[in-house]
């Protein structure tokens, strides 16, 4: 008997959902197994347990925000206009009916109570997408200044994260963050 082939990015996709709509400790083994159409076997042969998978996703989510954090920010007109632009795509994103939040977000809320390896995998993951953020941030407004944007554009991200459950309409949620965060170019900027 052969090892069962499965496509590992499409197992992941259908596991973060899952995990993201359900949380970690939400998902039983057996809705895990549905959801990615797998047996028991297959999943503890590829990824060893249900932390192992929940690890897996939260990596695999994470390279794709910062895939995209990054093409934004690269092919923005300036840092501040690309960084406009995500803050644009969150607040578009919590208008959406089945709004989620962000999967890493809502796993650091989730597991934060609990000292264990998978609390420290999500921040772990969270703190790619800061370094990311203050990368980008001190390359353009230098070491000083992009540390304090970087504090800033953070704490309206993470708000705007758990804000976005409320039924604040796009234009309240714009206005908000564009007097939080003043020194960004949003009049440069169509919502």
């Amino acid at each position: 008997m052969g090892r069962a082939r499965f496509n590992r990015h499409q197992v992941l996709e259908d596991a973060t959902v899952l995990f993201w709509q359900h949380g970690y400790h939400g998902a039983s083994m057996q809705s895990v197994f549905k959801a990615t159409g797998l047996k028991p076997g297959s999943i503890y042969l590829a990824f060893g347990s249900k932390e192992g998978l929940f690890e897996a996703t939260l990596e695999q989510y994470t390279e794709q925000l910062l895939d995209e954090f990054k093409q934004t920010l690269e092919q923005a007109e300036s840092i501040g206009s690309g960084l406009c632009q995500l803050l644009y795509a969150i607040i578009d994103e919590s208008q959406q009916c089945h709004y989620c939040s962000c999967f890493l977000i809502k796993s650091q809320l989730e597991l934060a109570f609990h000292d264990n390896a998978l609390a420290q995998s999500a921040q772990r993951q969270l703190q790619k997408i800061e370094a990311l953020f203050e990368e980008y941030l001190i390359q353009a407004y230098g070491q000083t200044q992009g540390s304090i944007y970087h504090a800033h554009l953070m704490l309206q991200i993470f708000g705007l994260r758990v804000y976005g459950y409320t039924d604040r309409d796009q234009t309240t949620l714009t206005t908000m963050l564009q007097n939080s965060l003043p020194w960004l170019p949003w009049q440069a900027q169509a919502a």
